[in-house]
């Protein structure tokens, strides 16, 4: 299927948008996989940093990621899998992770799960581990959503706004829409950029991580109400699954923001 993106009130045309890179051995290697796979990359040596400032051996490091990106990568599908079951009429097609259909939402939870698991068992401070990754996810995020680009998917509803993209393809027709992706892409280098310069000044173990938590839940918040219906995983209630979890999330993570805050103040004046 071809598809063209385009940013017209940028005075950019449209241009084709192979979403498959190569193929070896007859399979296709997706430029989604190696996005994702370069802000792993550059996520792991950025978090190796911010572990030796924790103190903690480089070789729990590795041990943590070890169980955490496998862990992540099946948390994504089974996420994704959950919220469409609908879709598959077999066990088989619904680990065909190959053919798309991944949350990284679901990622990150299965992958904060798997930190804190891991860290138990190996005895290692948990919050200490949690910001020092915090950060570097981010990395991953703002590296991935590129992914999305070069399958023309995260977008939101249509609009005339100047920066708008326009697709065209055998599914959608053509449609003028929000760039979901740039937008997320671009408050997560802002968040970056802010837990970066944070970690220098950190005043107690967990206030990246919070940190971290509450801003990218509020943009997923956000973004899961504008939304292309055809990306939404509804729940029951008729709400985006990510729209509550980021609801908690954010909330949850403002609400230890400032409860640590409090408590780190009245520990000083002690």
């Amino acid at each position: 299927m071809k598809t063209t993106i385009g940013f017209p009130g940028l005075g950019i045309d449209d241009f084709y948008v192979n979403p498959v890179a190569f193929s070896i051995f007859g399979r296709n290697i997706a430029w989604y996989g190696i996005i994702i796979s370069c802000g792993m990359i550059l996520a792991y040596f950025y978090a190796m940093k911010n572990f030796k400032k924790e103190g903690i051996k480089s070789d729990d490091f590795v041990d943590i990621l070890l169980f955490a990106i496998p862990f992540g990568i099946i948390s994504a599908r089974a996420f994704y899998v959950i919220f469409s079951l609908d879709e598959y009429d077999s066990f088989y097609e619904m680990i065909e992770i190959w053919k798309g259909g991944i949350s990284i939402l679901g990622a990150v939870l299965g992958g904060i799960l798997t930190v804190i698991c891991v860290c138990k068992v190996k005895k290692i401070s948990v919050l200490k581990s949690l910001d020092a990754l915090a950060p570097a996810v981010l990395i991953g995020q703002i590296i991935g959503r590129w992914g999305n680009f070069m399958n023309a998917e995260v977008y939101g509803s249509q609009t005339t706004i100047l920066w708008r993209m326009r697709i065209s393809n055998a599914i959608v027709g053509t449609v003028e829409v929000h760039p979901l992706f740039l937008y997320e892409a671009l408050w997560n280098v802002i968040g970056f950029t802010i837990l970066h310069f944070m970690y220098r000044k950190k005043k107690y173990d967990g206030q990246i991580f919070w940190s971290y938590v509450f801003w990218y839940s509020l943009i997923r918040s956000l973004l899961e109400l504008m939304r292309n219906d055809a990306f939404i995983l509804k729940t029951q209630t008729g709400l985006p699954a990510s729209f509550i979890i980021s609801i908690v999330g954010c909330v949850s993570g403002l609400v230890l923001l400032i409860y640590n805050a409090v408590k780190n103040k009245k520990t000083k004046e002690i």
